[in-house]
Order: C-alpha cells, then structure tokens, then sequence
C-alpha cells in the first residue's frame, strides 16, 4: 500500500493583482502543508489570473508572473505543486503549467487545445502546443524542459490535461495513460453555467476509470474579472471512484480538497485497461526528481464531500449570482448599490439577490469578515448589511400606480435597504414642453407613443446616477435576456448602469423562480413571503396612460413564446419556417396567423435592435446559450434583418388563393 495525499485548491484571483493572487497561492501552499498534502494541483494561469485579456500581449505580464513564480517556489519545500502562468517561446505566448518539487522547476506544460468558445478567447493571446513535442527552454540563464511532458516526481508518474485539453476528443489523456500514468492533473478555469457540474464532474470521473488513474481537477472560483463566475468546484476521482468534491460558490478565497490515494491499488487498475502499453524510447521526455514526500494514513472519514445545497437551477441561479454581485462589488471597490426599484420583477429580483448576498457570505465568512471584505461599516445583522450597501429608488411618473409603489417599498423594507422616492414627472414634462415648441406641435400618444413612453424612462436615469455618484456605489441595470432579444428597454434609460446582473435571465424563469423564493426560497435562507407584492402582478412598463392597461407581454407576445423562438432561432440556428414550425408543436393553443405574427416580430426586433445588445453594461455569463455579445452570441449591428426569409415564410402560412 502506498498512500499518498493529494490536492486540489480553488482560488478566487484577479487579473493583474500580482501581490494578492501570491498571497493566495502561498495560502493554499501553506494549508495544503498543513493538512499532510504531497501533491497540490492550482488552477490555469493562476499566477496572473485567467482572464488578463490583452494584457496577454504585454512582455511585463509573462515577466512578472515568472518573477512571481520565483518568488513562491520556496514554499513548496518538500510538496510537489502545479502552478498556472504565460510564457512566451520565440515570440509566441504558451498557456502553461508548471510543475514544481521541493523548490524547483521539474518542468512546463503547455496547453495543447485552447477554448476559444465565446466566454473564453485564447486563440486570440495564445498557441495550442503540438501533441508529441517538447523542447530545452531556455529562459532567464536556465534552461527547463517544456512542452508534451510526462513527469516522475517523488515515485510518481504524472501527467498533465489542462482545461480544455480534457473537453475534446484527442484530449492527451489517452497517451497519458499508455504511459502507465498514475496521476493526471487538470488546472481549470472553467466558467459556472447551468448545470455544468453534472457534465464537469462525469468527465472526472470516466478519465479517472478509462485511464485507470487518480484525477485531480482544481478550479478558478469567484467572480475572476467581471463577466464570468467560477464556482470553485475541485474534484478528486481514483479509478472511477469519487475521492472528494469540494464545496461550488463559496465566499471565500482559497478552499482546499484533499484525498488520500492508494497509488498501488491504482496501478493494479490500470493493469486491468485496455490501453497498450507505450515503450519510453524518447517519444515523449520524462523529467525526472527524486523528492522525499510526506508520509499519509487512510482517513477515518473517505466521504467525498461537496455542498449542502441541492444541485438545481433556483438553488445555482441564486447562489451564482450572490456571489458574482459580492465579487464584482468588493473588486470594482464600489461602497454598495443603487437600484432603480420599479416594483416590478427584475429590479425586485436584484434587490432580494444583494439580501441573499449579505446573508450567504455572513454565514460562510463571518458578520465582521463580510463586512470588512466589503468595506461596509460594522452591521449587527445581514439585514443591517444590506441597509449599508443598498439604495432603492422608486421614480414615479404620472403613469405610476400605487400598486408597483407600494411593491418597490414592501421589497425595499423587507431586505433592509434605504427607500427613496423620486417624483420625475415634472421632469418629463420639460421635456414634452421643450420638444414640442420646438417642433411647433402637440405630441399625442397616437402619433408618438414609444418617444412619451422612452422620456418617462430615460429621465430616471439621472437621479439614479446621481445617488449612485453621491453614495460611491454601483449602478446596476436591471434589464433581462427576453428584454435584450427584442429590444425591449430604453437606452440611456432602464439599460443604465455599471453593471447588468440579469442580463442572461430570460423572463420565464425569472417569474418562475420568484414564485419559488416567495414559497421556499434558496437552502439556508428560506422562503421570502414579501415577493408576493411583485408575484401578484402582471409585468408592465407601465409608461401608457393607466387606462391603456399595458403589459409587457401584450407589447411583445407571451414570454414562454418568446423564449421559445429565441432559443430555436439564435441557439439552435433555425430559419424562420423552421422556428415556426417549433412554435406549432410547444404552443398548439395558439392559432397559425398569431404564430406567424409573433415570429415574425421576433426576428424583426432581434434585427434592429443589435446595437442595443452591444452596449448592455456588462452582464455576468450564466449559461451558454446567452446573448452577450461580448462573451457568447455576435451578429451583425446592420444586417438585411431576414427579410427574405419571413417573406418566404408569410408566404408559406398564407398562401395566395
């Protein structure tokens, strides 16, 4: 039996905080010790961060993450650690991981399959390595092996599969394994979206079992950069057996997962393989170093671990974005958040997330932690936290009803949070004054409905800024995906913000999932019985006379409709006749001309209203399936808008008789 304990730390970085992510890695470095690890597996390019954009190009991030790396090497004294960072080999950047023992570089692995899917642009900064080639790399008067490696350290054969390398089918792990691999480490940083984990964790898994080694696969955690969360899952997989699964979407900095495997056992698996054996002749190097590794006994205690919470959408939904909203605050160093609080589903949503926020993080870290990683003054509560860090403002026109104020309040008193009340009627009638005696003419609302409707948002905008300015905080916008898809919201007006957290949310299951925290509500925090104020109403603009009884879904269609077409015709790819025959088989309770209406509207306002989606303040990534186009979904600002192919369409339903 030899046993060995190994590792996996999931770290909350930021691009370019040379002095911070050091101190992180030190720390997981120094627990890991602690806790008797011998091998230690930290996330993709963990030195500088992952998400260091352009920055890539720059020659002082490759210098300073080597520097950086210098500098930690005599932490890993007698331990055997991975570390993340850029180099550059003839002038071109390499993605690389670096194995260290006992304070020296054993050797560099490059990353031969780069993800360039839309969240991620590494093609764009770096070069995938060829498979079977390695080289002497000479760098800084030394001279390091670097390239398609296999390692043995301390009587252990290790390999390497980093990130996207284990996502694609010539993934390296097949060599690894024809090379009598033990262990295959795996630096991520794979972004958080929708049940990502099932899929993440299965291909842990089968690694480990087809290649009849132990996998180790540590993650990025946090919101690293600004669009993109990473729950910090880390996995330890042995022969096709869950070894331990750290906690997804905590709080704090560093989490570390250990597990004790039994490296002989392995090996009699991996003799049962099918996999045929490689002869070392030279094909692919092995860089060698003799390490005396700390000693380790079987644990009283073999369960994998994990989170309490249930592994559902509500629960992820709630948990990804408390931790994206703390993140992005503390980094951006922003003292709290302004919301323009209408009543209505979407602001009431991000106002009961900062609660969920300031409650989750309290819980994990500590009152006094949360709130001086915060910089909020000392609070007595969560509920108190919130009061510090959250102004709700509720700017009513003469179109504004008593039903969606008294909803914005009942939201604002309930999660503690400052409640101010604007009166911006007397500003949107400037306006209309100034514009029509300029124009030398009334303006009606038959003859200029949507510019009366955009004033009466775009006059919110100032005010909310203007507290947002006054109180150092961060103005989030409050706009959804269904929104973003048709248009459907004001420029300068609604769209305003720093910040747009529900950008990626499409509004079907944001009414769903408000439902839920109303009646149950995430695990630990419990149902929020005030949500009812919000739930009990139809979604409105509420910009038309009361009389006019405006909804959103009368101005666009029903938003399972509209979801459906979305994803039928920007996920899924389909021309219009294809999305419409979609829509006749989910919605057989509505008529082909109302079908056809409604698709046709949905391409039309997707068309014209690109631009819209290009200056979105910056929404966090939730799913792969959004319509960022910063992160995920590009098309054309100026476009022939399908006109040719909903003219084939109309033409198909109603043919001429």
């Amino acid at each position: 039996m030899h046993l060995v304990r190994v590792a996996a730390a999931a770290l909350n970085q930021t691009p370019l905080d040379w002095d911070g992510n050091q101190a992180r890695i030190v720390r997981a470095i120094r627990m890991a010790r602690e806790r008797g690890v011998a091998l230690l597996c930290l996330p993709e390019l963990c030195i500088p961060g992952y998400g260091c954009e352009d920055a890539f190009f720059s020659r002082g991030t490759v210098l300073q993450s080597w520097r950086a790396l210098q500098e930690i090497l005599p932490e890993t004294a007698g331990m055997i650690v991975a570390l993340g960072l850029p180099i550059m080999h003839r002038g071109v950047n390499y993605n690389a991981a670096c194995l260290v023992a006992d304070g020296k570089i054993v050797g560099l692995v490059a990353k031969r399959f780069l993800a360039g899917d839309g969240v991620h642009y590494e093609p764009r900064w770096f070069k995938g390595w060829p498979a079977g080639k390695s080289i002497q790399w000479k760098h800084d008067g030394q001279t390091y092996p670097l390239g398609d490696l296999l390692f043995e350290v301390g009587g252990l054969r290790i390999g390497f599969e980093i990130c996207e390398d284990a996502w694609v089918p010539g993934r390296p792990g097949p060599e690894l394994a024809a090379q009598g691999v033990d262990i295959i480490m795996n630096p991520s940083a794979s972004h958080f979206a929708f049940g990502k984990h099932d899929v993440r964790k299965q291909i842990v898994l089968d690694a480990s079992r087809t290649f009849g080694a132990t996998y180790i696969y540590a993650n990025l955690i946090g919101n690293e950069a600004g669009r993109v969360i990473y729950d910090g899952e880390c996995l330890i997989a042995s022969a096709g057996q869950l070894k331990a699964e750290g906690p997804r979407l905590g709080f704090d900095d560093v989490y570390l997962t250990t597990a004790v495997i039994d490296v002989d056992l392995v090996r009699m698996t991996h003799a049962r393989t099918t996999f045929a054996p490689a002869v070392d002749d030279g094909t692919r190097p092995v860089a060698r170093l003799d390490v005396q590794l700390p000693p380790a006994e079987l644990p009283a205690d073999p369960a994998p671990g994990g989170s309490a919470w249930p592994y559902d959408k509500r629960e992820e939904f709630a948990r990804a974005l408390a931790l994206g909203l703390f993140d992005y605050l503390r980094k951006s160093r922003s003292r709290g958040f302004v919301i323009s609080l209408s009543g209505g589903a979407d602001s009431a949503s991000l106002a009961y997330l900062i609660s969920v926020m300031a409650r989750l993080a309290s819980d994990e870290l500590g009152l006094d932690a949360a709130c001086a990683r915060l910089r909020a003054p000392a609070s007595a509560s969560p509920r108190e936290l919130v009061g510090h860090l959250l102004t709700c403002i509720y700017q009513s026109t003469a179109q504004s009803g008593p039903v969606t104020r008294e909803a914005a309040r009942t939201i604002a008193e309930a999660v503690g949070a400052e409640f101010l009340l604007f009166d911006v009627d007397p500003i949107v009638r400037g306006y209309v004054g100034i514009v029509e005696q300029a124009l030398g003419r009334r303006l009606t609302w038959d003859r200029d409905d949507i510019a009366l409707q955009n004033i009466q948002a775009r006059v919110r905008s100032p005010g909310a800024w203007m507290v947002a300015n006054i109180r150092g905080a961060l103005l989030l916008a409050t706009s959804n995906r269904s929104e973003a898809a048709v248009g459907y919201a004001t420029m300068d007006g609604d769209t305003s913000g720093g910040l747009s957290p529900i950008a990626g949310i499409d509004k079907a299951f944001l009414r769903q999932w408000l439902r839920w925290v109303e009646t149950d509500g995430p695990a630990g925090v419990g149902p929020f019985p005030a949500m009812q104020a919000v739930n009990a109403q139809q979604p409105t603009a509420e910009l038309r006379p009361p009389g006019a009884h405006q909804t959103d879904e009368d101005d666009l269609m029903p938003y399972p409709v509209l979801d459906a077409i979305e994803r039928a015709a920007i996920r899924d790819k389909l021309t219009p006749r294809e999305c419409f025959r979609v829509l006749g088989t989910r919605f057989p309770q509505y008529d082909a001309d109302t079908l056809l209406a409604w698709t046709v509207r949905f391409f039309r306002l997707w068309s014209q209203n690109q631009w819209k989606r290009e200056r979105y303040a910056p929404s966090f990534h939730l799913d792969d399936e959004n319509l960022d186009p910063k992160t995920w979904c590009r098309f054309p600002i100026l476009s022939g808008g399908f006109e040719r192919e909903l003219a084939e369409l109309v033409a198909a339903v109603k043919p001429q008789r």
